[in-house]
C-alpha cells in the first residue's frame, strides 16, 4: 500500500510500525452545525484509507476526535441556548450534532463501526499532563490570558516548526493568538489553555500551585487524543489540506517538543471539494449539506461516488449537473449487482478469471496512492461488459462475492435485496402482456413497477429489472 506523505512530499510504501497493524488518526468534524459536503469529503478519504489497509490485510486501529470545545462550539451554543449553563448549552449542542454526524457520515458510506471515536472533552486531563511538561521543559509560559506555546524556544531547542509546510521565518510574529482558527500568513505562539471568560464552560487547571480555570485551545485537543490512543509516533495522520497549516504544524510542535521528533510517520492530506471554483466553507457561506441532496430527489451516497471521481490529491468540483452524473453512475452499478438475482443462460462469456481479475485490478489501483479514478474505470468497463452478457447460474456465488468486496473496498453499498414474489409476479405479467401484443398493459405495469422503485431492460427472449 503507497500513499503520499505530505512530510517528505512523495509516494511512499507504508512501512507500519508494528507489522501488520496500523494505526490511523483523523483530524474529525467540529460539532457546532451540521457537517457540509466538503467536509464530509474529507472524512470520505479517511474511510477510504481504512478500507484500503483493511483489504491490505492490516489490523486498523482508527481513531478519529470529535472537536466539542472551542471557539465555535461555545458561540453557538450560547446563541441556541441562552438560559442554560455554559457546561449544559454545550452539551445539548454537541450531542445532537455528534448525532447528526454520525447519521451523516453513514449516509455516505463511512463505516463508523470501524472508527474510534473520542470526544475531546472527555480528553481534558490529557491535556494538561502535556501542558504542564511543556512548561516544565520551558517550550509553554503562562501569559495574562493563558498558557502559550513558544515557538521561538520549540527552534532554539534544535526542532523544526514547518516540517509540513515551508514557513518563512520573516512571517514569524512576536505576538500571541488566542483565536483557535487565524490567518495562515502569519506565525504566533498559540494558546493551549485559554483562561475563563464569561459564558464560557471551564475546567480546574493547578499550574505551580495556582488555579487557572479555562479550557483547552485547539490545537493540543488532537495532540492529546491522537497521543493517547496510538502512542507515538504513530503511523497515519488524516486532514484536509487547509489542516496543514496551523493546526497540524502546531500540532507536531507541541507534541514533539518534550520527547521524539515525529508526531506520526505519515501525513495525509486531501484536496478541498469546490464549487463555482472556491473552496466550499461555511464562512463563505457558498455550502450545501445532505439535506439539500435529499431536497433535489438525489441520493445522498452519489456524493461518495462524487467525491471517489476524482483523486484525493485533486480538487473535486461540485455542481449539480455532476452529482446527477455521479448518481447515474451509481445506480448503473446497482444494476449490474442486480444481476446476481437473474442468472441469464450459462453461454455469458463473463468467467470466474474476469471477475477475479477484475476485483484485483481495482483493488492494486487503490493500493497505489488511493487512485479510485482508475479503480472506478475498471469498474465500468466490467458493468458494461456483464450488462451485455449477464451472469451464468454457475458464476452466481462468485459475483456475489465480488459485489461484496467491491462494497467493502470503496463503500458504496451497491449491493441490494432481491425483490419480492409480488414484483416478479408484475414481471411475469408484463412479459405476457407484451407477448399478446399488449403494450399498453404493459406500460401500466411499468409504471406500478417504478412506483416501488424498480425499472425493467427489456432483452430479446426476457427482462431484467433494476433498483431505480
Amino acid at each position: 500500500m503507497k500513499i503520499h506523505n505530505t512530510l517528505t512530499k512523495q509516494v511512499e510504501a507504508i512501512k507500519p510500525i508494528d507489522s501488520k497493524k496500523l494505526g490511523i488518526y483523523s483530524c474529525g468534524p467540529t460539532v457546532y452545525n451540521r457537517v457540509h459536503i466538503g467536509n464530509l469529503s474529507s472524512f470520505i478519504h479517511a474511510d477510504l484509507i481504512n478500507r484500503v489497509a483493511r483489504a491490505s490485510d492490516y489490523e486498523v486501529k482508527h481513531v478519529m476526535n470529535f472537536t466539542d470545545i472551542d471557539d465555535k462550539t461555545i458561540k453557538r451554543s450560547n446563541e441556541l441556548c441562552p438560559n442554560l449553563s455554559p457546561e449544559e448549552a454545550l452539551l445539548k449542542l454537541t450531542e445532537a450534532e455528534i448525532n447528526q454526524f454520525t447519521e451523516d457520515a453513514k449516509e455516505v458510506g463511512i463505516d463508523t463501526s470501524k472508527i474510534e471515536f473520542i470526544k475531546a472533552t472527555a480528553s481534558i486531563d490529557k491535556m494538561k499532563n502535556i501542558i504542564l511538561e511543556l512548561i516544565e521543559h520551558n517550550d509553554a509560559y503562562v501569559a495574562d490570558d493563558g498558557v502559550y506555546f513558544s515557538i521561538e524556544n520549540y527552534t532554539k531547542n534544535g526542532h523544526i516548526y514547518g516540517q509540513l509546510s515551508n514557513i518563512d521565518a520573516s512571517s514569524t510574529s512576536s505576538s500571541r493568538i488566542n483565536n483557535d482558527e487565524y490567518d495562515k500568513d502569519n506565525i504566533h505562539d498559540f494558546a493551549l489553555w485559554k483562561f475563563k471568560t464569561s459564558n464560557e464552560p471551564s475546567w480546574d487547571f493547578e499550574i505551580n500551585g495556582t488555579n487557572y480555570p479555562g479550557r483547552p485551545g485547539w490545537h493540543i485537543e488532537c495532540s492529546a487524543m491522537s497521543v493517547s490512543s496510538l502512542n507515538m509516533p504513530f503511523d497515519i495522520h488524516t486532514g484536509g489540506i487547509d489542516l496543514i497549516f496551523p493546526h497540524h504544524e502546531n500540532e507536531i510542535a507541541q507534541s514533539t517538543a518534550t520527547q521524539g521528533n515525529k508526531l506520526a510517520n505519515y501525513f495525509v492530506h486531501n484536496e478541498h471539494m469546490l464549487i463555482d471554483g472556491h473552496k466550499m466553507s461555511k464562512s463563505l457561506n457558498n455550502f450545501y449539506t445532505l439535506a439539500d441532496i435529499e431536497s433535489k430527489n438525489m441520493q445522498k451516497m452519489a456524493l461518495r461516488m462524487l467525491v471517489l471521481q476524482a483523486h484525493y490529491r485533486t480538487q473535486a468540483h461540485f455542481s449539480w449537473e455532476n452529482l446527477a452524473s455521479a448518481e447515474n453512475r451509481l445506480k448503473s452499478y446497482r444494476a449490474m449487482a442486480d444481476l446476481r438475482w437473474q442468472p441469464t443462460s450459462s453461454d455469458s462469456k463473463i468467467t470466474a478469471e474476469q471477475i477475479e481479475a477484475t476485483y484485483n485490478s481495482m483493488l492494486e489501483s487503490v493500493k497505489d496512492d488511493l487512485d479510485t479514478p482508475n479503480a472506478l474505470a475498471t469498474l465500468s468497463q466490467f458493468e458494461k461488459e456483464v450488462s451485455a452478457a449477464g451472469i451464468p447460474p454457475q458464476l452466481v456465488e462468485s459475483f456475489k462475492d465480488f459485489v461484496v468486496n467491491v462494497d467493502e473496498l470503496l463503500g458504496l453499498n451497491i449491493s441490494t435485496d432481491d425483490i419480492d414474489q409480488k414484483a416478479k409476479g408484475l414481471i411475469t405479467e408484463r412479459l405476457l402482456a407484451r407477448s399478446n401484443g399488449d403494450y399498453k398493459k404493459s406500460d401500466e405495469l411499468r409504471e406500478q413497477l417504478e412506483e416501488q422503485g424498480i425499472g425493467v431492460r427489456d432483452l430479446a427472449d426476457t427482462t431484467l429489472w433494476y433498483h431505480l
